[in-house]
């Protein structure tokens, strides 16, 4: 089965849209744009207007690129503030039927109603475990009997005030959400894996201006930690030293330098125009160890807040964001976080670079939600259908089809 899908993420310095199609166990992508954003800053809107306009500018872009107005989409939601809890329910079987993608939506709808804090929005409801009758740990019921279905599941809420804030940026910009996850849910999902799922281990995602740290157990977020440092840090480090403006400084760091100032060379020379319209040259090995203190300092902070978040012992840390694909990342995490740490690998064609962790793995996340939730829900009309399938064989030689997922406030 071929399947159509949308995300979104609010960044502080771009937007990301993704569409993709789903082909067998593959993810394929159809289109993707990352434009300048305004108004969000650590994935939060603060400026309703400026979120509005740059939000439709993206929109126009990647509509333009397949021919049809997207108009429903999975949304990324930041971690800010974020609860988790652990909560159990139960449902009423007919022993004469097999527990059915039905049957799994009553049981964790149980567990959830009636014990969200009224201030917070439900994120996410993963399942843990469920029990048919005696039989427990259970990881997928469907298809067995019994007369109860348990479950225990881990739960997810932000603050409404955040949540709302995003959801009326995408409203108010013609978009349609039919589900919502966490950013750092799907960059869990990106990454994962058959080893992970029985592990515990942690994402490190360094943004524009923060930086999230996320712990996992065995395929679940139990603990989340933001700290207040990221990317743009490193811009301004550079512009502070060489007197030189925002744009110079993130070319410098994006097709420039080296994170291990180890592998930098000092022969390799770039010139640059400060502030003050002067001209000078710069090596590889100088400006590479300005950049390697931020970084170090970032990985150290995270290092720190992993050993602060959980006393399990730690499996694999993986490293994504945008500034992970600085050259030289890997050895310079390995050596402040260990043999451990490695820098995320996007292999989707099309999106190899690992800005796209979260809103491609938030497609993974839901689709994998729903799958076993046995829900679709039609996504586009007739006439894109037949376009996107024109642009889609054009592109990959792909087939799309018109189903989706159902509402998140429905699951």
């Amino acid at each position: 089965m071929n399947e159509y899908y949308t995300s979104i993420e609010l960044g502080t310095n771009s937007i990301k849209i993704l569409v993709c199609n789903k082909t067998g166990n593959s993810f394929n992508v159809i289109a993707n744009i990352d434009s300048p954003s305004e108004g969000i800053k650590r994935g939060n809107v603060i400026d309703t207007r400026l979120a509005i306009n740059s939000l439709k500018k993206a929109i126009r872009k990647i509509s333009e690129k397949l021919n049809i107005k997207i108009t429903k989409i999975f949304a990324c939601i930041p971690t800010t503030n974020c609860k988790m809890d652990i909560l159990v329910g139960s449902t009423s079987l007919d022993i004469d039927d097999k527990i059915t993608g039905e049957d799994i939506s009553n049981v964790i709808n149980d567990a959830v109603k009636g014990r969200i804090d009224e201030d917070y929005e439900l994120i996410t409801a993963i399942p843990i475990a469920f029990r048919v009758d005696d039989n427990d740990n259970i990881r997928n019921p469907k298809g067995m009997t019994g007369e109860e279905l348990g479950v225990k599941v881990l739960v997810s809420t932000s603050p409404k005030e955040i949540v709302y804030k995003i959801l009326e940026v995408l409203k108010l910009s013609g978009l349609d959400v039919i589900d919502i996850g966490y950013t750092s849910t799907g960059d869990y999902y990106e990454i994962k894996n058959d080893i992970y799922d029985k592990e515990a281990g942690a994402i490190v995602n360094i943004g524009e201006d923060s930086t999230n740290i996320s712990v996992f157990n065995k395929g679940i977020m139990i603990k989340n930690k933001i700290i207040n440092v990221g990317s743009k840090n490193i811009d301004n480090d550079l512009i502070y030293i060489y007197k030189i403006d925002s744009k110079v400084a993130r070319d410098l760091k994006e097709n420039f330098v080296v994170a291990s100032s180890e592998y930098a060379d000092s022969n390799e020379v770039c010139e640059i125009t400060t502030i003050a319209g002067e001209k000078k040259e710069i090596n590889q090995l100088e400006t590479s160890k300005v950049v390697e203190s931020r970084c170090a300092q970032i990985l150290n902070l995270a290092k720190k807040e992993i050993k602060n978040l959980t006393k399990r012992e730690i499996s694999y840390i993986i490293i994504t964001g945008g500034v992970s694909e600085l050259a030289g990342f890997q050895y310079l995490a390995e050596d402040i976080l260990g043999i451990k740490a490695r820098v995320c690998n996007i292999s989707t064609m099309g999106i190899r670079h690992n800005k796209y962790s979260s809103v491609l793995g938030i497609i993974k996340y839901i689709d994998s939600k729903f799958a076993l939730r046995d829900k679709s829900v039609k996504i586009l009309k007739e006439e894109d259908i037949n376009t996107l399938i024109s642009v889609t064989e054009s592109n990959n030689n792909l087939n799309i089809i018109n189903k989706v997922f159902g509402r998140f406030f429905e699951n």
